[in-house]
Protein backbone atom coordinates (compact mmCIF):
# COMPACT_ATOMS: atom_id res chain seq x y z
CA UNK A 1 0.00 0.00 0.00
CA UNK A 2 2.53 2.81 -1.58
CA UNK A 3 -0.53 5.45 -0.79
CA UNK A 4 -0.33 4.69 2.76
CA UNK A 5 0.62 7.99 5.13
CA UNK A 6 2.19 7.88 8.49
CA UNK A 7 -0.38 8.70 11.12
CA UNK A 8 -0.51 12.79 11.52
CA UNK A 9 1.52 14.33 14.37
CA UNK A 10 -1.41 15.67 16.59
CA UNK A 11 -2.94 11.68 16.03
CA UNK A 12 0.06 10.33 17.57
CA UNK A 13 0.33 13.13 20.35
CA UNK A 14 -3.09 12.24 21.49
CA UNK A 15 -2.24 8.59 21.47
CA UNK A 16 0.68 9.46 23.64
CA UNK A 17 -1.06 10.99 25.97
CA UNK A 18 -3.29 8.38 26.34
CA UNK A 19 -1.06 5.53 26.37
CA UNK A 20 0.77 7.88 29.41
CA UNK A 21 -2.38 8.62 31.36
CA UNK A 22 -5.36 6.70 31.09
CA UNK A 23 -3.86 3.53 29.69
CA UNK A 24 -1.19 3.03 32.70
CA UNK A 25 -4.35 4.37 35.53
CA UNK A 26 -6.45 1.41 34.48
CA UNK A 27 -3.70 -1.13 32.86
CA UNK A 28 -4.43 -3.90 34.74
CA UNK A 29 -8.71 -3.26 33.60
CA UNK A 30 -7.17 -3.03 29.49
CA UNK A 31 -4.98 -6.49 30.46
CA UNK A 32 -8.46 -8.38 32.01
CA UNK A 33 -10.41 -7.17 28.31
CA UNK A 34 -7.57 -8.57 26.44
CA UNK A 35 -7.57 -12.29 28.25
CA UNK A 36 -11.14 -12.24 28.93
CA UNK A 37 -12.74 -11.30 25.65
CA UNK A 38 -15.80 -9.06 25.08
CA UNK A 39 -18.89 -9.31 26.95
CA UNK A 40 -21.11 -6.27 25.90
CA UNK A 41 -24.29 -6.02 27.20
CA UNK A 42 -25.79 -4.48 24.52
CA UNK A 43 -25.52 -3.38 20.79
CA UNK A 44 -25.60 0.03 19.59
CA UNK A 45 -26.54 1.20 16.42
CA UNK A 46 -25.76 4.54 15.27
CA UNK A 47 -24.74 6.97 12.52
CA UNK A 48 -21.16 7.73 11.20
CA UNK A 49 -21.81 11.17 12.29
CA UNK A 50 -18.73 12.77 13.62
CA UNK A 51 -20.74 14.83 16.38
CA UNK A 52 -22.82 12.07 17.60
CA UNK A 53 -20.71 10.14 20.34
CA UNK A 54 -22.32 7.21 21.71
CA UNK A 55 -20.51 6.54 24.42
CA UNK A 56 -20.34 9.99 25.89
CA UNK A 57 -24.06 10.01 26.16
CA UNK A 58 -24.09 7.13 27.97
CA UNK A 59 -20.42 7.24 29.87
CA UNK A 60 -20.36 3.88 28.74
CA UNK A 61 -16.13 2.55 29.41
CA UNK A 62 -14.59 0.22 27.21
CA UNK A 63 -16.38 -3.16 27.07
CA UNK A 64 -20.01 -1.90 27.32
CA UNK A 65 -20.92 -1.65 24.25
CA UNK A 66 -20.65 -3.62 21.09
CA UNK A 67 -21.19 -0.27 18.64
CA UNK A 68 -21.84 -0.22 14.68
CA UNK A 69 -21.91 2.64 12.70
CA UNK A 70 -22.90 3.63 9.31
CA UNK A 71 -24.90 6.34 6.99
CA UNK A 72 -27.95 7.29 9.10
CA UNK A 73 -28.04 4.08 11.47
CA UNK A 74 -29.56 2.18 9.24
CA UNK A 75 -30.47 -1.33 9.33
CA UNK A 76 -31.56 -3.53 6.18
CA UNK A 77 -33.77 -5.96 5.75
CA UNK A 78 -32.89 -9.26 5.93
CA UNK A 79 -31.40 -10.60 2.93
CA UNK A 80 -29.17 -14.09 2.77
CA UNK A 81 -28.07 -13.44 -1.17
CA UNK A 82 -24.48 -14.47 -0.39
CA UNK A 83 -23.13 -10.86 -0.85
CA UNK A 84 -21.30 -8.11 0.93
CA UNK A 85 -23.52 -7.09 4.15
CA UNK A 86 -21.71 -5.58 6.62
CA UNK A 87 -24.21 -3.98 8.92
CA UNK A 88 -26.19 -7.87 9.03
CA UNK A 89 -22.94 -9.30 9.88
CA UNK A 90 -22.54 -7.33 12.80
CA UNK A 91 -25.98 -7.75 13.75
CA UNK A 92 -25.79 -11.77 14.03
CA UNK A 93 -22.39 -11.80 15.40
CA UNK A 94 -23.60 -9.67 18.18
CA UNK A 95 -26.98 -11.49 18.35
CA UNK A 96 -25.83 -15.49 17.64
CA UNK A 97 -22.50 -15.11 19.32
CA UNK A 98 -22.18 -12.50 21.79
CA UNK A 99 -25.40 -12.73 23.09
CA UNK A 100 -26.01 -8.91 23.37
CA UNK A 101 -29.14 -7.96 25.64
CA UNK A 102 -30.16 -5.06 23.91
CA UNK A 103 -29.91 -3.57 20.84
CA UNK A 104 -30.14 0.29 20.60
CA UNK A 105 -30.67 1.90 17.31
CA UNK A 106 -30.24 5.80 18.04
CA UNK A 107 -30.90 8.71 15.41
CA UNK A 108 -30.06 12.37 15.46
CA UNK A 109 -30.79 15.56 14.40
CA UNK A 110 -29.16 17.26 11.48
CA UNK A 111 -28.27 13.86 9.83
CA UNK A 112 -26.79 14.20 6.48
CA UNK A 113 -28.01 10.85 5.40
CA UNK A 114 -31.67 11.64 6.29
CA UNK A 115 -30.84 14.82 4.62
CA UNK A 116 -29.75 12.76 1.81
CA UNK A 117 -32.59 10.43 0.94
CA UNK A 118 -35.27 13.22 1.73
CA UNK A 119 -33.21 14.97 -1.34
CA UNK A 120 -33.25 11.90 -3.49
CA UNK A 121 -36.78 10.71 -2.59
CA UNK A 122 -38.15 14.31 -3.72
CA UNK A 123 -36.23 15.13 -6.74
CA UNK A 124 -33.70 17.29 -5.70
CA UNK A 125 -30.59 14.98 -5.92
CA UNK A 126 -31.09 13.24 -8.85
CA UNK A 127 -27.25 11.74 -8.43
CA UNK A 128 -28.41 9.69 -5.81
CA UNK A 129 -31.17 8.09 -7.71
CA UNK A 130 -27.37 6.62 -10.19
CA UNK A 131 -26.63 2.97 -9.44
CA UNK A 132 -23.33 3.97 -9.06
CA UNK A 133 -23.80 5.99 -5.89
CA UNK A 134 -23.41 4.17 -2.78
CA UNK A 135 -24.84 6.51 -0.53
CA UNK A 136 -28.56 6.29 -2.84
CA UNK A 137 -28.15 2.71 -2.91
CA UNK A 138 -27.96 2.37 1.10
CA UNK A 139 -30.41 5.41 1.78
CA UNK A 140 -33.48 3.30 -0.01
CA UNK A 141 -33.24 1.70 2.86
CA UNK A 142 -34.71 4.31 4.16
CA UNK A 143 -37.58 4.92 1.24
CA UNK A 144 -40.63 3.19 3.25
CA UNK A 145 -39.87 6.31 5.90
CA UNK A 146 -40.29 8.83 3.60
CA UNK A 147 -43.03 7.47 1.99
CA UNK A 148 -45.20 8.05 6.13
CA UNK A 149 -43.97 11.43 6.11
CA UNK A 150 -43.80 12.89 2.04
CA UNK A 151 -47.05 14.88 2.96
CA UNK A 152 -45.22 16.95 5.43
CA UNK A 153 -43.92 20.23 4.85
CA UNK A 154 -40.33 20.29 4.21
CA UNK A 155 -39.57 22.19 7.79
CA UNK A 156 -40.84 19.42 9.43
CA UNK A 157 -39.89 16.31 7.06
CA UNK A 158 -36.42 16.39 8.15
CA UNK A 159 -37.28 15.63 11.72
CA UNK A 160 -39.95 13.22 11.22
CA UNK A 161 -37.66 10.82 8.75
CA UNK A 162 -35.05 10.95 10.97
CA UNK A 163 -36.86 9.06 13.63
CA UNK A 164 -38.88 7.39 10.90
CA UNK A 165 -35.32 5.72 10.08
CA UNK A 166 -34.82 4.24 13.75
CA UNK A 167 -38.35 2.84 13.34
CA UNK A 168 -37.63 1.27 9.96
CA UNK A 169 -34.27 -0.16 11.40
CA UNK A 170 -36.13 -1.61 13.69
CA UNK A 171 -38.95 -3.10 11.72
CA UNK A 172 -35.79 -4.52 9.73
CA UNK A 173 -34.22 -6.01 12.92
CA UNK A 174 -37.61 -8.08 13.25
CA UNK A 175 -37.17 -9.24 9.82
CA UNK A 176 -33.68 -11.30 10.72
CA UNK A 177 -35.11 -15.05 12.10
CA UNK A 178 -32.32 -15.11 15.02
CA UNK A 179 -33.56 -11.57 16.14
CA UNK A 180 -36.87 -12.46 16.06
CA UNK A 181 -36.34 -16.14 17.66
CA UNK A 182 -34.45 -13.78 20.74
CA UNK A 183 -37.22 -11.43 21.29
CA UNK A 184 -39.91 -13.86 20.77
CA UNK A 185 -37.71 -15.80 24.02
CA UNK A 186 -37.55 -12.77 26.00
CA UNK A 187 -33.57 -12.65 25.52
CA UNK A 188 -33.21 -9.87 23.55
CA UNK A 189 -35.09 -6.24 23.61
CA UNK A 190 -35.02 -3.69 20.84
CA UNK A 191 -34.88 -0.10 21.52
CA UNK A 192 -35.26 3.41 19.28
CA UNK A 193 -33.73 6.41 20.11
CA UNK A 194 -33.45 9.94 18.50
CA UNK A 195 -30.70 12.32 19.94
CA UNK A 196 -31.16 16.05 19.63
CA UNK A 197 -27.21 17.21 19.09
CA UNK A 198 -27.83 21.01 19.74
CA UNK A 199 -29.94 20.42 23.18
CA UNK A 200 -28.26 17.54 24.41
CA UNK A 201 -32.02 15.76 24.19
CA UNK A 202 -32.18 11.92 23.84
CA UNK A 203 -36.03 10.79 22.90
CA UNK A 204 -37.33 6.93 23.50
CA UNK A 205 -39.45 5.80 21.15
CA UNK A 206 -42.72 4.73 23.14
CA UNK A 207 -44.88 1.94 21.33
CA UNK A 208 -47.67 2.40 23.46
CA UNK A 209 -47.44 6.08 22.45
CA UNK A 210 -46.50 5.17 19.05
CA UNK A 211 -44.23 8.42 19.04
CA UNK A 212 -41.03 9.80 20.29
CA UNK A 213 -41.02 10.61 24.18
CA UNK A 214 -37.88 12.93 26.00
CA UNK A 215 -36.13 10.88 28.42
Amino acid sequence: MDQAKPLPGYLVGRYHGWRATTYQDNKAWYKSLAANGQHPRAMIISCCDSRQHVTSIFGADEGEFFIHRNIAGLVPPYCPDGGNHGTSATVEYAVTALKVAHIIVIGHSACGGVKGCDDMCSGKAPQLLEKSSFVGRWMDILRPGYERVSHLPEAERGAALEKQAVLVSLENLMSFPFVREAVEQDMLTLHGLWNDIGEGGLEHYEPAQRSFVSI
